[in-house]
């Protein structure tokens, strides 16, 4: 639940504050007469300050709607709109305290300044207190919409950063499909209708699984290889025994959360570089760790390598197919800088891919 949901509507927040204020104000008069006033008067007293006090609440309420009309206005419209309303306000409130005064309970009772000094020997006491009620006001309005456009802003940053992630997550590499077509194409030709339907099965659901996890959400390291098995399954029909794969998981890595499709461009990378370059093909390597509070992920192959890792290291948006530059992007919204992503030379040959991210468990 965010924090948004848990705040009072706007025009809530105004009633709470009024009624706060006022109380307050009632209750700073009640406790400055109870160090001069006999106890058996401060009932008579309090009632006469709590009445009063409804006045000015009435008032200020009033003045509140004719603000919010001429809000749109110009600055100096609003400001002589502030500076009379407040002074008409004030006229009334005066008439209303000489109203209470002249009963029997309320003429004990100086209404006039509280028999306090005058903020100012410009304007009397109600006319000055009232237009501070309004400074107030206009603080708090532009705070509430100051605070409104940030929420808006947050939000907005929240659905470009949704829709980021959605668009990367869907855009997969064309050759994966098109190589893998071709394959079913030539299996049908050549009448072998077993591999090209159980190939047909294993592509729809590879897809079933990219399309249907949400990429805002974290899977289970394991729950992904399974995805990565399909994947490879699929690459094996191509590369048959020219392709060997060896997977390394440790126990407490498999239950780690991490961003669903990240391993499959990782491996697209080896077998790209790796297995279709060479006759004879070669061996990738999955693993996988628990480092202290780090997951670390490795994609190794023992193919010719990268000639110039320090261009693949070097940035955010360094070489790379689609694949690698969507994973780069994907860990940076995901992780910010609690991530990393290196390419190294393995030993005795071959790229090492190395991913670091944050231990999370459901």
């Amino acid at each position: 639940m965010s924090v948004s949901t848990l705040r009072p509507p706007l025009s809530t927040q105004f009633w709470i504050l009024q009624l706060i204020g006022w109380s307050a104000w009632v209750a700073l008069l009640v406790l400055r007469d109870l160090s001069f006033v006999p106890a058996e008067y401060m009932t008579a007293r309090a009632a006469i300050f709590i009445i009063d006090a409804g006045v000015g609440m009435f008032l200020t309420s009033v003045l509140r709607y004719c603000y919010r009309y001429v809000w749109d206005a110009k600055i100096p419209v609003r400001i002589a709109t502030a500076l009379l309303g407040s002074f008409f306000a004030s006229l009334i409130w005066l008439a209303a305290k000489a109203l209470i005064s002249s009963t029997d309970v309320g003429s004990a009772v100086d209404l006039t300044d509280y028999g306090l000094v005058s903020i100012t020997i410009f304007f009397p006491f109600t006319y000055a207190f009232i237009l501070m009620w309004s400074v107030l006001y206009f603080c708090f309005k532009y705070y509430q919409l100051f605070q409104l456009e940030k929420t808006k802003s947050l939000r907005s940053e929240a659905l470009a950063h949704e829709a980021q992630l959605r668009m990367l997550r869907y855009q997969l590499n064309p050759h994966f499909l098109f190589n893998t077509l071709n394959a079913i194409s030539t299996l049908v030709l050549l009448k072998d209708t077993n591999t090209a339907n159980s190939m047909i099965t294993k592509l729809s659901q590879f897809l079933r699984y990219s399309l249907d996890n949400d990429p805002l959400e974290q899977v289970a390291l394991s729950y992904e290889l399974s995805s990565v098995r399909l994947y490879l399954d699929i690459e094996k029909v191509r590369f048959e025994e020219r392709m060997q794969v060896e997977v390394d998981i440790a126990p407490e890595a498999g239950y780690a959360l991490v961003p669903s499709m990240l391993l499959q461009p990782l491996i697209e990378n080896s077998i790209k570089h790796a297995i279709a370059r060479s006759e004879e093909g070669g061996l990738i390597r999955i693993a996988a760790r628990k480092n202290g509070d780090k997951l670390i992920i490795e994609v190794q192959d023992d193919g010719p390598g990268i000639e110039d890792i320090n261009a693949f290291n070097g940035s955010q948006n360094g070489p790379g197919g689609v694949g690698l530059k969507n994973i780069r992007n994907r860990l940076k919204e995901v992780y910010g800088s609690a991530h990393s992503l290196t390419f190294s030379s393995s030993s005795p040959q071959g790229c090492l891919v190395t991913v670091v991210i944050p231990y999370e468990i459901k």
